[in-house]
């Protein structure tokens, strides 16, 4: 059967509880919320999520480093350059030196703190480094029925998911760069069997609109994603006409910088 006999509304049918009891399409609010006049509040803080929690997002996105003692934190990048002018790596400074530096930016927030300071928020993890793999999957396990686990690099999606299988708990995930690919390659050929075998085990797509000239959200894509129960998200999308065009398309979700006019232009589609 090709692909492109199949009907391109046909919904996903993911079964994990990180996707039940949430209407589609989801707002999946970007590194937390910094609403516009937050003063010196940055994104992946404390106070970013608790305002993507207060705005209404069931679903907050965030990234996972290391630092040097060994705590998983939420952050994006891999040093301080760009959030506190500081040149200095994650992987080098200690837990209680960065929560001094993020006490006035918005409040350092570690992994665990996230699931257990926010238990009624469901959380995109994303593995930024290959030393907070496991430890981010031991830590995710007993909250697994809340979390999506996804990389850019399979391998350490795949160590993440691993080690929390290992330590009792079975999350959500979502393909990673590899993975995409394949699956772009299996829908340009038209085969549902290539592009089931390649989307064994994952949960949803999380993938940019396009890259360079390159268009990765199609309807075909959809089609194709959807006949094999699995949800298309695609980040990182701000515009509210943008959202309402990828709604329409059949996209399952978004994640924004803009929680805000995500969950109207969410609303509007749900009704």
């Amino acid at each position: 059967m090709r692909v492109a006999q199949l009907t391109p509304d046909r919904l996903p049918g993911a079964t994990h509880p990180w996707f039940l009891g949430v209407r589609t399409p989801r707002v999946l609010a970007h590194r937390g919320f910094v609403p516009a006049g937050s003063g010196g509040i940055v994104e992946n803080t404390f106070a970013a999520i608790a305002a993507a929690h207060a705005e209404g997002a069931d679903y907050v996105e965030s990234d996972c480093h290391l630092t040097r003692d060994g705590v998983v934190v939420l952050f994006h990048d891999s040093d301080l350059s760009r959030v506190a002018g500081d040149p200095r790596k994650l992987s080098e400074i200690r837990h209680d030196d960065l929560a001094q530096l993020m006490a006035d930016r918005g409040g350092l927030v570690t992994a665990a703190d996230a699931l257990e300071g926010f238990p009624e928020l469901r959380f995109n993890f994303d593995v930024k480094a290959e030393d907070a793999a496991r430890p981010l999957g031991r830590i995710v396990a007993r909250h697994a029925d809340r979390v999506l686990l996804t990389s850019f690099s399979d391998g350490r999606r795949v160590t993440a998911l691993e080690a929390a299988r290992a330590a009792g708990g079975s999350p959500a995930t979502s393909a990673g760069q590899s993975t995409i690919a394949r699956l772009l390659g299996a829908v340009r050929l038209r085969s549902l069997p290539l592009v089931r075998r390649t989307l064994a085990g994952i949960d949803a797509l999380q993938v940019p609109e396009r890259v360079g000239a390159v268009r990765i959200v199609t309807p075909r894509l959809i089609t194709a994603a959807h006949a094999c129960g699995v949800e298309v998200h695609v980040w990182t999308v701000n515009d509210p006409d943008r959202m309402d065009a990828l709604f329409g398309l059949g996209v399952d979700g978004v994640v924004t910088d803009r929680t805000d006019l995500a969950l109207l232009a969410a609303q509007r589609r749900r009704v």
